[in-house]
């Protein structure tokens, strides 16, 4: 069985857990548009591919599969998720596997307005959010909303242009710099679709924050919760975790679960504040957070590779953390040429 990682990336720790997964019974392929994919170096076979926006990227995909006989796809980066989604059906009728949540469940979470609108309408809490810059000003004013203010794309992703305001000239001056910002990078594409919409500000909370994994089967039945008490976090990624026994956390991991149905992992951040939980946001897919799980003894990839091969999959061996286990990531350089 042969499995493609989709933009890969940096994440070569995840070609190899795929590859001990898939323990030598076939090859694990990468793919990303730009050729300097550190991942590469890991991969049995890599190959770059059109950007994800070109007409020509889902067909290149398809005739790649089918020439390397891959029967499993998995993408790691949120802008490709939406883009597999809608093509599943296709790639289905040809044998091959897309580990990706249907459309409704990917714009849930790339569209943080819609991730709000979600965790209101099932009565979870969440950071006060606003859209409206005036209306935030209102509430200022009204004393229903204090600073800092966290502004943020909404389509965010990857921690592009996030701002933290202090006082009201900040706030303006962000506000307009990340609607400049945003037509700079792949956000534009998604940003099109939502003009005059597409600043997310939040309140900040102050308090410890914590990184789920949310891991449901292929057919989006509800696995387990792996809680991370997060102790540093480094350009928007966790840096340092301990993964811990949290018995609330993984009841609301559940419940999310039950709501929104996602295939594979969905990471969640979220944040406790005099003993509330704020959801803060949803990604379905491996997070930067998943190498602390699976140091601590979860292994997602082996449990995929399974599923692909239609054999039962004994959660106690492969979803059993162990408490207290602490990672920190490290920084290596690599050779690319």
């Amino acid at each position: 069985m042969n499995i493609l990682l989709t933009s890969v990336g940096r994440r070569s720790y995840l070609v190899k857990y795929f590859k001990e997964g898939l323990k030598g019974t076939g090859k694990v392929y990468v793919s990303n548009s730009s050729e300097g994919a550190p991942a590469f170096k890991n991969a049995d076979e890599y190959v770059v591919t059109p950007i994800i926006y070109d007409e020509l990227y889902i067909e290149f995909l398809k005739n790649y599969c089918l020439e390397k006989n891959i029967e499993g796809v998995i993408s790691l980066f949120d802008v490709d998720l939406l883009m597999l989604s809608k093509h599943k059906k296709e790639f289905e009728k040809l044998g091959i596997k897309i580990i990706v949540s249907n459309e409704n469940v990917i714009n849930i979470c790339n569209d943080k307005w819609k991730t709000k609108i979600f965790l209101h309408e099932n009565s979870f809490d969440l950071p006060k959010t606003y859209l409206d810059l005036e209306e935030v000003v209102k509430d200022i004013e009204n004393g229903n909303l204090n600073f800092p203010l966290i502004l943020k794309p909404r389509w965010g992703m990857g921690s592009i242009s996030i701002y933290e305001a202090e006082n009201m000239e900040e706030l303006r001056v962000f506000y307009k710099k990340i609607d400049r910002e945003i037509y700079r990078t792949y956000l534009k594409y998604e940003s099109e679709e939502t003009v005059g919409s597409n600043i997310l500000i939040q309140e900040k909370i102050l308090g410890q924050e914590y990184g789920l994994d949310i891991i449901n089967d292929l057919n989006g039945n509800y696995c387990t919760t792996i809680v991370k008490k997060k102790n540093a976090m480094r350009c928007g990624e966790t840096d340092c975790a301990e993964v811990i026994d949290f018995k609330e956390l993984k009841e609301i991991g559940k419940k999310i679960s039950s709501k929104l149905k996602h295939i594979g992992n969905l990471d969640v951040d979220l944040f406790i504040k005099d003993n509330n939980i704020y959801i803060l946001e949803m990604n379905a897919r491996f997070g930067g957070g998943y190498p602390f799980s699976h140091l601590a003894g979860v292994d997602l990839p082996k449990a995929i590779v399974k599923w692909l091969k239609n054999e039962d999959v004994n959660y106690e061996e492969v979803f059993k953390e162990k408490y207290g286990v602490i990672g920190q990531k490290d920084i290596e350089i690599i050779s690319i040429k």
